[in-house]
């Protein structure tokens, strides 16, 4: 199955959980496979307000990305950006740590107007979505406030204090996300895993410290994870014990976690069917514990976004074909002293 799969399922609804720019990656491949047939339920607990307005980074990241709008350069943002409000800013004296360009600022004063007149995340975001053209859904994982918060030699630190402010350079020793206990999960993101025609739960190659485990910790995501009828697999963000993009080798050697698929996969333990891992580790797949899958998972291009987003979907679809699901047992207390 390491060549264009031709076994991609043609019916029924796939919920894929994502963060940021690797989420959103292969969030494109899926969506140009499925379209309407894709909910995207995404990380809200890198939102902050920043200069009096509600700033969703993730949230914002999908929905450029799904658009077409988004910078491929930078990998965040919107395309063609100017910066002549975050100039103006500096010139009077403001906070420029956080950059806003002037397109994306749109987003950020639209969004705090129609929170203050009493909108809900969710509403925002699925009407955002079909004003940019968006066919999949877009989910924000809940309306209440969730916060990632990074214990680390500086003390703690909001999470874009942390990544934005101070580049990831403080040592990591804990992650923990504030408000998570007392969040709910939407009843969007409620009916979309609870959908009849729902066919597989895919997690998305984001940072699973930063971006996948403030979904799993809103009470009940983790609970729908290990008792769906459906497949959950993952793909893997580690190529060669190395992330492609972002903080995670750095997060894992921190808090003395192996860079590896194996570490993955204990990672997510009670919650997975299977493991996408990419085609130069699949050496090690055996070990793994779980149903692993080798594919070219480094996403670089639209077709390498849909070859991926294709193997994931079929791997997904064998199974479905050959295994029964089974109600996993809850993760390990040890999981979750480490972050």
């Amino acid at each position: 199955m390491n060549g264009r799969s031709q076994f991609v399922p043609t019916e029924g609804r796939v919920v894929a959980l994502c963060g940021g720019v690797g989420g959103a990656k292969l969030a494109v491949g899926l969506q140009h496979v499925l379209g309407e047939r894709l909910t995207v339920v995404v990380n809200v607990a890198d939102d902050f307000e920043h200069l009096g307005l509600h700033i969703s980074p993730d949230l914002d990241t999908v929905l450029y990305t799904l658009a077409g709008l988004s910078d491929p350069q930078r990998g965040w943002g919107r395309s063609d950006e100017t910066w002549n409000f975050m100039d103006a800013l500096k010139q009077i004296g403001g906070e420029t740590w956080f950059l806003l360009g002037d397109r994306d600022m749109a987003m950020h004063v639209e969004r705090t107007r129609r929170r203050l007149s009493g909108e809900s995340l969710t509403a925002i975001a699925i009407d955002i979505a079909r004003q940019l053209g968006i066919r999949s859904a877009v989910l924000p994982v809940t309306n209440d406030k969730l916060s990632t918060m990074v214990d680390s030699t500086e003390g703690e630190l909001e999470f874009q204090r942390y990544f934005v402010g101070r580049r990831c350079e403080p040592v990591v020793k804990q992650i923990r996300f504030s408000g998570a206990q007392d969040a709910c999960l939407s009843e969007e993101v409620l009916a979309s895993l609870d959908a009849e025609d729902l066919h597989l739960i895919i997690i998305c190659p984001s940072n699973p410290y930063l971006s996948v485990d403030p979904i799993l910790a809103v009470p009940g995501m983790a609970e729908k994870l290990r008792a769906t009828s459906v497949p959950v697999v993952a793909i893997s963000p580690i190529i060669g014990g190395q992330a492609i993009k972002g903080p995670t080798r750095k997060i894992m050697d921190e808090l003395g976690l192996e860079p590896s698929n194996a570490e993955i996969s204990r990672h997510y333990a009670g919650l997975l069917d299977g493991l996408v891992i990419d085609i130069a580790d699949a050496a090690g797949a055996g070990d793994l514990g779980v149903d692993v899958h080798p594919a070219p998972t480094l996403m670089t291009d639209l077709q390498s976004k849909i070859t991926l987003a294709e193997h994931a979907l079929a791997f997904g679809e064998s199974l479905r074909a050959t295994h029964k699901r089974r109600i996993r047992p809850l993760r390990s207390k040890a999981h979750h002293d480490k972050t």
